[in-house]
């Protein structure tokens, strides 16, 4: 995998999380490795596990995001520099999910 697709976004910047919210659906295509009748596609939904002020977004919905890029900034509140470096990463959990009409892949656009 060298990169996922971001299918749905669930919080804007300012959002105030809690433990169990979707932060955003994603696809992953492992289809580069070897050919398949039915190409290896996975869907993934990144749900927070702390307290947290989702601060600012930097991917958008339809967006391919290589493996390592910095997707959000995250603060114990609204306020507060985004132009430091993070500190640490929010704990998250990651759940496998089904293809839903709300994803960007297979609508219209």
């Amino acid at each position: 995998m060298t990169e996922a697709l971001i299918e749905c976004l669930y919080a804007a910047p300012g959002s105030t999380l809690k433990t169990g919210d979707k932060l955003l659906d994603l696809s992953v295509d492992l289809s580069g490795n070897f050919a398949q009748d039915c190409p290896p596609i996975s869907y993934f939904r990144i749900i927070i596990r702390e307290a947290i002020v989702l601060r600012e977004l930097r991917v958008a919905r339809g967006e391919s995001c290589p493996v390592g890029h910095l997707i959000a900034l995250f603060g114990s509140t609204a306020d507060g520099a985004t132009d430091q470096p993070p500190q640490r990463g929010i704990r998250i959990a990651t759940a496998g999910i089904i293809h839903h009409g709300g994803m960007w892949t297979g609508n219209d656009h």
